[in-house]
């Protein structure tokens, strides 16, 4: 079957609604909503995303896809059967509502990974870097995680889903996300029940220390609220966005590198290979010496402050 992925139509519209944005935050006082220099920052990954990727796609999505598909699902007396021996997935509409439910469980677990593992951090922090929330910064996108998000999906054309159907599903889930990336969208009563919405997508950017890693869902929050990574958006809480530990730069080179540069340096001072491990492969903000705190210890602490002192309702990042 012939599928033409989606983000080819996406990037036009991304466009037309980032200047839409952008004209309508100058025309109602929110000049602060953009800043220029981050833009054209973000900007620059976008476009640089909008390049590598389809040449790292069809190498190690399209080609490991259909290998995958392939091996899993031979053709048996003419019919494609996938090892487990049922007859592989047809084109029908349930299979299609099916695979994009498999794609969003995929892609809570593949984005919760790039919060919980260092290495996996240092691609994604790039997406997160902005101390602005717009969707300008929707199209901020680290260029390395190209490399290995193929990989968290190969388990769906192994069993059974038609490749073309699976990157269909990506590009779906990644229209979705971009226009997550707006302060202009309230909460929606009941809408807020089942999908990810644009106040959860601000939770999910914000360091506030109580907001951290929270709301990893692409479509839907179910998955986030049955492993426990779900947190509404309180009105009272003065969100601020971005990571505690900036690049503090406007260069796209430095925004793209700068995290695994502190990799680095962290590894080479440990003296313990297992220290070394944990630096790369270990939770961000992990330390052996406990002179950097992970999110958990961070929010342990948080917790700990608040029963002392009750009044302390949420935390205001400096």
């Amino acid at each position: 079957m012939d599928l033409t992925n989606p983000l080819v139509y996406g990037v036009p519209c991304f466009i037309a609604f980032i200047l839409l944005e952008i004209t309508y935050s100058k025309t109602h006082g929110d000049d602060h909503l953009y800043v220029w220099k981050d833009l054209f920052a973000s900007g620059f990954m976008g476009v640089g995303s909008a390049i590598i990727g389809p040449l790292f796609k069809v190498i190690f999505a399209i080609v490991l896809f259909d290998y995958t598909y392939e091996l899993f699902n031979p053709l048996v007396d003419g019919v494609r059967t996938n090892v487990m021996g049922y007859q592989s997935f047809s084109y029908a509409w349930y299979v299609w509502l099916l695979c994009q439910l498999a794609d969003d469980f995929t892609y809570y677990w593949f984005h919760r990974a790039n919060h919980e593992v260092r290495v996996l951090w240092a691609a994604h922090i790039v997406h997160h870097s902005s101390d602005n929330f717009n969707l300008g910064t929707a199209v901020r996108n680290g260029w390395f995680t190209i490399l290995y998000k193929p990989l968290f999906y190969m388990w769906m054309p192994a069993l059974g889903f038609p490749p073309e159907m699976v990157v269909v599903c990506l590009g779906i889930e990644a229209l979705w996300q971009f226009q997550l990336h707006s302060v202009y969208v309230p909460k929606m009563g009941w809408i807020e029940k089942v999908f990810n919405t644009h106040t959860m997508h601000q939770v999910h950017h914000a360091q506030n220390v109580e907001y951290l890693d929270k709301n990893h869902g692409g479509f839907l929050n179910i998955f986030d609220k049955i492993f426990g990574t779900w947190k509404e958006l309180d009105d009272d809480v003065d969100v601020k966005y971005g990571v505690i530990h900036s690049p503090d730069s406007y260069n796209p080179i430095v925004i793209l590198t700068h995290e695994y540069k502190d990799i680095w340096k962290d590894v080479k001072r440990a003296k313990k290979f297992s220290h070394k491990l944990m630096y790369i492969f270990g939770p961000p903000g992990w330390s052996h010496d406990g002179s950097t705190l992970t999110v958990k210890q961070q929010q342990r602490l948080f917790r700990e402050q608040q029963l002392k002192n009750p009044e302390m309702a949420y935390s205001r990042p400096n």
